[in-house]
């Protein structure tokens, strides 16, 4: 009987990807992959080391899945990603059940190091590997749709990140490449592509000639059976015309950006090393709107950076209340060893940092809600995912605007429909993060298959009436 192998992955899209990346090379490896830990005789921990909460979170992780080496049918255990990449040695001491330990530059060896007893504990290469459309992968969201990493690692100098030491300067895959991976998903079922990499707008730079992110994007819109395209991680510092005019001129770019801004006040920004100043900032969100009517933007905000004083986040909220993102996520800074930040004066204390976040989050609910009211009546595309955790009388699903595991749902109660369908739904209510509509318009051809659950954790309904 085969090695069944479970992998338990944190942190962000990125890593997800690395992570399906290792499955798709132990599963080659002849590995059998099962989703139950309890199951396994080789459990693998992909780890983030982004913030102090991360880090111990995927700390934690650990030390409950080492129970399953000690109790259950475990007998290798071993711990790969950021985490190591920045803490190998001191896991290595403080986690005596690890049996390996595997950096950023190691993914592609962890069948080999999984099936060798003789392999090292610590394999802690610089962090330079890059996956290709011939790297074995298993795409671990339902099959319609998945994230395609463009680009590894960056080349900016952010004050308080970390990303650049765990996972090296900008590395970009090649067009040809990245549409041989497209055209691979999509022959799987993929209609959804969500584009990430740790900077976005920065793809190209490092390729031979003058190749940008505006070049890519129309090559991939040729991919047959690919139906929606969306951005995350767009670094604002570039954002070209030409950028600009594809998302807006090519129907499978959703009107959806993920573009992290981090702050408004000019202070902060220099502080940062962010490149731009706020109204640099102001001008971009105006063009990108004006440019492309009906434009859904999701950003991230630090607050509590050091030396962040009341002016700089009155600064900050006022630059919220005025721009009324759609979608917006809030970080209280985390001091993070080996960055400039965290050599500076005045650290804010976390009562403060936390009481700021609050302040934002009630702002941004507000604006939430009303972008969510304004949704009553229209009619929208939306992607189905399947079954509705909460109950088997709904099906739950995403539009356009709704990026998947990070924003909200649409619940259909009436009609039908079929996982990686997509459907005309109008929306008959709103609440702060999720729709409610009925099917009103499908393609007929859809042949009718199993209804999974949808892959989402329980929705934040806040009084939807989604039952009708």
């Amino acid at each position: 009987m085969a090695t069944r192998v479970y992998m338990h992955t944190l942190g962000c899209p990125k890593n997800r990807v690395d992570s399906e990346v290792m499955l798709g090379t132990l599963a080659e490896a002849g590995y059998r992959l099962v989703q139950d830990p309890a199951q396994a005789e080789v459990i693998v921990v992909n780890t983030c080391g982004f913030i102090e909460s991360a880090k111990e979170e995927s700390v934690e992780a650990i030390v409950e899945l080492a129970d399953q080496k000690r109790e259950g049918r475990c007998r290798k255990l071993v711990v790969t990603g950021c985490l190591v990449q920045r803490h190998a040695e001191e896991l290595a001491r403080e986690l005596p059940e690890v049996d390996h330990f595997l950096g950023t530059g190691a993914y592609q060896d962890v069948a080999r190091i999984v099936s060798d007893a003789q392999a090292k504990r610590l394999v802690v290469p610089d962090p330079d590997f890059v996956h290709s459309a011939a790297t074995p992968r298993v795409n671990s969201l339902p099959s319609h749709t998945a994230y395609l990493k463009i680009a590894e690692g960056c080349d900016n100098a952010c004050a308080f990140c970390i990303i650049p030491k765990l996972r090296g300067g900008q590395r970009s895959r090649p067009i040809d490449d990245l549409v041989a991976e497209a055209a691979a998903l999509a022959a799987q079922g993929t209609v959804e592509l969500s584009l990430v990499a740790q900077d976005l707008t920065a793809y190209g730079q490092d390729l031979p000639g003058k190749v940008r992110l505006h070049h890519l994007l129309p090559e991939l819109a040729r991919v047959d059976g690919i139906r929606w395209i969306r951005l995350h991680y767009a670094y604002p510092r570039d954002v070209p015309d030409a950028l600009v005019a594809a998302m807006a001129d090519e129907p499978k770019i959703v009107k959806y950006l993920d573009m992290p801004l981090q702050h408004s006040s000019d202070r902060l920004l220099r502080a940062m090393k962010r490149g731009r100043d706020s109204v640099f900032l102001r001008d971009l969100l105006a063009r990108l709107r004006a440019r492309i009517p009906g434009l859904a933007l999701r950003t991230a905000l630090i607050v509590g950076l050091p030396g962040e004083t009341e002016a700089d986040f009155e600064d900050l909220l006022r630059f919220v209340e005025e721009q009324r993102f759609e979608r917006l996520g809030v970080f209280e800074y985390s001091p993070e060893e080996g960055t400039p930040a965290a050599e500076m004066a005045e650290q804010v204390p976390d009562a403060v940092k936390r009481e700021r976040r609050d302040r934002i989050m009630a702002v941004q609910q507000g604006i939430s809600r009303a972008h969510q009211r304004a949704m009553i009546g229209r009619r929208l595309e939306v992607l189905v995912e399947g079954r509705a955790e909460e109950t088997e009388h709904l099906l739950a699903g995403r539009h356009a605007q709704q990026a998947p595991e990070i924003d909200g749902l649409t619940y259909i109660n009436d009609g039908v429909a079929y996982p990686g369908e997509i459907v005309t739904v109008e929306i008959t209510d709103a609440a702060e993060y999720d729709l409610v509509g009925r099917v009103v318009a499908r393609d007929p051809s859809r042949a009718a298959r199993p209804l999974p659950a949808a892959p989402r954790p329980p929705a934040r309904k806040g009084g939807l009436n989604v039952l009708g």
